[in-house]
């Protein structure tokens, strides 16, 4: 089984300015040189690196070029997600053709790596959400939901896999929603997500429920430090 590590959220801004981290407090200083020295430490070249979103904050994927060929040029095979702030992420096959040749976009399909699958969606503000609002959310949420069966279909039965996603498959209270539920039935044996920052990190749920291993993985949760999950 191949070492696996995730982390997500790195909101790399090289092309965009006014646009450092820093300015969600000291923690996030200088948060991608700390990102590269991190990740050169602990992760190989043999090894995969899964990034659930929230990935730059460039707006159109030609200003996205310099984030991506930054985590291109760390060690390792990428494997990312779209996240609610990747607004460069409009065509998947024009993010595929533009990714460095050891990363690789997820969305609709499963990846494999040696003997384990990845499969997964974005995901969406969840109904059990306080944060979650009928009229804005539903349809969103519905359709994240759409793009992780078709995911799930892609994935063969009886296989090694691990699930991605960007948000959170709980609500703040804990309650479980549909994307846990789909990923209990198709039975992954670990889950990755980010977006909690900050004071949300309270609400960030890691380890085993119904089965499987969660794994809360904001840059900043993980002070920067990829996760290592397999």
């Amino acid at each position: 089984m191949p070492r696996v590590f995730a982390i997500g959220d790195l909101h790399l801004s090289l092309s965009v300015p006014n646009k450092a981290m820093d300015v969600f407090g000291a923690r996030w200083k200088d948060h991608a040189a700390r990102i590269r020295e991190a990740w050169q430490d602990v992760v190989g070249e043999d090894d995969l690196v899964l990034i659930p979103g929230d990935i730059s904050w460039a707006m159109y994927l030609s200003d996205a070029i310099a984030d991506l060929a930054f985590i291109g040029a760390l060690p390792g095979t990428k494997l990312i997600l779209r996240g609610n702030h990747d607004y460069w992420w409009q065509s998947v096959t024009k993010v595929r053709t533009a990714l460095p040749k050891n990363m690789f976009a997820l969305q609709n399909d499963v990846f494999r790596f040696g003997d384990l699958y990845v499969c997964g969606t974005r995901g969406w503000t969840i109904p059990q959400s306080s944060h979650f609002k009928e009229s804005a959310d539903r349809k969103l949420y519905e359709r994240e939901l759409i793009r992780l069966d078709l995911s799930l279909s892609a994935l063969p039965k009886d296989v090694p896999a691990i699930g991605m996603l960007h948000y959170p498959p709980f609500s703040e209270s804990g309650e479980k929603s549909a994307f846990a539920e789909r990923f209990e039935a198709a039975g992954v044996s670990d889950v990755v997500y980010g977006h909690l920052h900050g004071a949300s990190h309270r609400f960030a749920f890691s380890g085993e429920s119904g089965g499987i291993v969660y794994h809360a993985v904001p840059a900043d949760y993980l002070n920067f430090i990829p996760k290592q999950i397999l």
